[in-house]
C-alpha cells in the first residue's frame, strides 16, 4: 500500500521510493518504510519488530535490513536494523537518527524526516555492506501502510 494523500504528494512518494532505491544501490542492505495509524496498544519497538517480521525483513542474506516505522496517530516512530547491521553500527546510531527525524516531524516536515532517515540508513549500510556485482534487491522498495 502507499501513503494517503494527507501525508505526501505523488511527487514526494516517488521521491521517497527513489531515495530507497538510491540508498540500496550503494549497498547489499535493504531499507523499508512502514506507516500505520497506531501501534495497536503495543510498545513502539515491539510493534516495529512485529512489522519487521511480517515484511520478511529478517530473510535478507546478510541480515542487514532496516525498517523505518511510524505510527502517525500515536506520534511514535522507531528505526530498527537486523542482526547483521546492528552488530556493526555505532551504539547510538539508530537513536540519533530517530532524534533528527523527530526534529523534522515536530516542525511538520514529515517528508524531510523520512528522507533523512532513509539516506542515513543507506550511508551506514553502504559503509558496512558495500554493493557488490552480484547484489540483488531482496525486498520491495515500496512504502507500506496500514495494519499488517
Amino acid at each position: 500500500m502507499i501513503f494517503t494523500k494527507s501525508f505526501f504528494s505523488d511527487e514526494e512518494r516517488k521521491a521517497l521510493v527513489a531515495a530507497i532505491a538510491e540508498a540500496e544501490g550503494m549497498t547489499s542492505g535493504e531499507v523499508r518504510v512502514h506507516i500505520e495509524p497506531s501501534t495497536k496498544g503495543k510498545a513502539v519497538l515491539d510493534r516495529a519488530v512485529e512489522v519487521f517480521t511480517k515484511l520478511d525483513m529478517q530473510k535478507t542474506a546478510a541480515r542487514n535490513g532496516v525498517l523505518i516505522y511510524v505510527a502517525h496517530e500515536d506520534h511514535l516512530l522507531a528505526i530498527i536494523g537486523d542482526k547483521g547491521i546492528n552488530e556493526v553500527v555505532p551504539d547510538n546510531f539508530w537513536e540519533s537518527t530517530k532524534d533528527t527525524m523527530l526534529e523534522h516531524f515536530k516542525k511538520g516536515e514529515f517528508f524531510q524526516g523520512l528522507l533523512f532517515a532513509i539516506k542515513s540508513s543507506g550511508d551506514q549500510l553502504k559503509h558496512y555492506f558495500p554493493s557488490e556485482n552480484n547484489d540483488k534487491n531482496e525486498l520491495h522498495n515500496d512504502i507500506s501502510e496500514g495494519h499488517i
